[in-house]
């Protein structure tokens, strides 16, 4: 079985569109221990099945792209059953079809012999999305370029965090054009999160609340504006910090512990603005094999 993390972005500071297209980024990630689990197999052809609603099986998975991707660059003749349980929220901004070809990749290139290196690996998950990288990687990372050049980043202790589904969904494409609509001409280069990663490495819990920052969260809320009462419901029970997850609609809360984490997940399921909440922690590890 590979277990893969969400992710947030505890930093997401967007800049000018590229001329490939996309926006120049300088982001923190951060893998949170809420995964998704996948069973593999080896068998003739490519084929995935879940237990998760709204979810495609078909060639358009991101899952069956790494496996396809990492079958044809290394002339594998096998395929893969690939059996996907999902619990990281479903189009929410954390990652999870990222992560998803993350746990792919890795547990395909086990039961077909390990014909790519973890470097290799690492190429492939960059041309498959900016996400993918770090979901193999996990921990704490500063994400540069699209999001996909990775350095990680130093840590002190373990951070709580409130995760809440919303129950309408954003397109990220159709996020990051109110972005450009809201941000006009003129959009300055990407911020780097000098504070937040000093506060990261001291482990001062209410100075990282402090600093989380998400460039597209404003255009998240226009298009879906109960996102905001949500975030203040959350401040007003206490949360440390609360933000859109990178383009939403999923929100997180920081936690002062996990047993403010715990109290914080009920009162906002109380308020009627999420579908479900979950209590994760972070940082967590990349997608990893945890049985064969």
């Amino acid at each position: 079985m590979v277990v893969s993390p969400a992710k947030i972005n505890l930093h997401l500071s967007v800049g000018p569109v590229r001329p490939d297209g996309y926006h120049e980024l300088v982001t923190v990630f951060q893998a949170l221990d809420l995964q998704d689990e996948m069973f593999v197999q080896r068998a003739d052809d490519l084929s995935l099945e879940t237990d998760a609603r709204y979810i495609p099986t078909g060639p358009e998975n991101l899952a069956l792209r790494a496996a396809a991707l990492l079958q044809e660059r290394f002339d594998v003749r096998w395929g893969a059953q690939i059996s996907l349980s999902k619990n990281i929220p479903v189009a929410g901004g954390m990652a999870g079809g990222s992560t998803d070809a993350a746990g792919a990749l890795l547990a395909c290139n086990s039961i077909w012999g390990s014909p790519a290196s973890h470097g290799e690996l690492l190429e492939l998950a960059a041309e498959l999305g900016s996400d993918v990288p770090f979901c193999l990687q996990g921990g704490t990372a500063l994400g540069s370029s699209r999001g996909e050049v990775l350095t990680p980043v130093l840590t002190s202790g373990s951070l709580t965090w409130v995760v809440a589904a919303s129950f309408g969904e954003l397109s990220t494409p159709k996020v990051y054009k109110r972005f450009d609509k809201m941000a006009g001409d003129g959009v300055p280069a990407p911020v780097m999160p000098k504070d937040l990663l000093l506060a990261l490495r001291s482990g001062d819990v209410e100075s990282i609340g402090a600093c989380l920052h998400n460039d597209l969260q404003r255009p998240a809320i226009s298009l879906m504006p109960e996102l905001d009462m949500l975030l203040e419901a959350g401040r007003d029970f206490g949360a440390l910090g609360a933000m859109v997850s990178g383009s939403g609609p999923t929100t997180v809360f920081l936690a002062h512990n996990h047993e403010h984490g715990l109290e914080l997940a009920v009162m906002l399921t109380t308020t009627g603005l999420c579908r479900e909440t979950k209590v994760a922690s972070g940082p967590a590890h990349g997608a990893r094999i945890v049985t064969e």
